[in-house]
Order: structure tokens, then sequence, then C-alpha cells
């Protein structure tokens, strides 16, 4: 039996812990996701591109999508902004169609405020030494932007206390795996499959 609402999924980590590898990795195995592409005014990096990485915006644009409230969540990280479509979202769960954010904390406790029912997932790396050399690896900041990036990234660990669930991304097909064990065990709450033990027992 179908559900009757889509499933809301955050999914944070620091900035090099490899969500876009993991994400990948999840929707060629989950292909009834959708992945909701965020809103953002920085600018894109060598093989992104519009619409399928990030809707790549003006700063101007964004700040009229905030003053319209047409943004279910928005933050400013390392100088620029990034936000989520509130209509997009609303018509994917309406349709039963589980969505899957990629956001970073800020963001994430605001969809938490706004949609308690959503399934916060932070991926960590295996250690801030191995983070760093994500970091080099990428090849796309200079050494100073690495160190603000590690240093937020310690910030934002602090604050995975605050989510559902923790993986770490060791190898990306096992954080993947897990997070497709974490959506399959939320798919059994009780409190989410009611209409189904209602059809067995009746109304009592």
């Amino acid at each position: 039996m179908n559900k009757r609402r889509g499933e809301l999924i955050v999914l944070s980590g620091p900035s090099g812990v490899g969500k876009s590898t993991v994400i990948s990795e999840l929707l060629s195995s989950r292909r009834d996701i959708h992945f909701s592409v965020s809103f953002t005014t920085r600018l894109p990096r060598v093989g992104e591109e519009n619409g399928v990485n990030y809707n790549f915006v003006s700063r101007q644009e964004f700040e009229r999508m905030i003053a319209d409230d047409e943004l279910l969540e928005y933050a400013e990280y390392v100088g620029n902004y990034y936000g989520t479509s509130l209509k997009i979202i609303r018509e994917q769960l309406d349709q039963g169609v589980d969505v899957l954010l990629d956001i970073e904390v800020q963001g994430a406790a605001k969809v938490k405020e706004r949609c308690p029912e959503a399934v916060l997932i932070f991926l960590i790396p295996p250690s801030i030494e191995e983070l760093s050399r994500r970091l080099h690896r990428r090849n796309t900041d200079a050494e100073d932007v690495i160190e603000r990036r590690l240093e937020k990234a310690r910030q934002e660990c602090r604050e995975s206390i605050h989510y559902d669930y923790l993986v770490v991304n060791d190898a990306v097909v096992s954080a993947a795996g897990e997070i497709m064990s974490i959506l399959a065990a939320e798919q059994c709450r009780t409190s989410k499959c009611i209409h189904l033990t209602q059809s067995i027992v009746g109304n009592e």
C-alpha cells in the first residue's frame, strides 16, 4: 500500500565529507527518491551544472525569494546563500514521493522546526585529518579557505547531536547502504503505518 505522504529526508555534513558522492550512490539505488536541488548564490565549481548540482542565482534574486517567502529554509554559509524551494517540496510530498535535501546545519534546524516529522541524518568523516586530506585533494580552495572550512566542520559536528541519525562516510557504498537502512526503518514506524493495522483490526 502506498504511503499517503512522502518522507522528508535531510542530509547534512561538513564541506568535503562527500555528501554529493554518497547522494549519487543513494539515488542510483533508490530511483524513487526526489533530490531537491538547492538554490545558491555561490559560483559553480568545475564540472557543476545549473539545475543539476545547484540552481545558481544572483544574490539579488535570492534576496527576492526570501522577501516573497518562496523558501522552506535558507542560510548563509561562508559568504553565500543556500536555500530550498518550498513549493517544489510540498508538491512532491503531497504526491507520496520521498524528498531528499542536502543542506547545512542552520537550514536543517529550520526544516525541523517547520516540519517536525522530517528525518535528519548527519554525515561525518572518519576523522578531521581525513577531511583535511579530502579538501586538499579537491584542489578548489586556497589554504586559508580550507582552514576556515575545517574550523566550520568542527562547529557543525558539534551540532550533530540534534540529528536523528549519524553516518560515518568511510566508504561511499557503506554510507549509502546505512542511509537506505535508516529510510527502510523509518517507513516501518507504527505511527506511519497506522492505516495498515486499522485495515486489519478495524475501528474499535
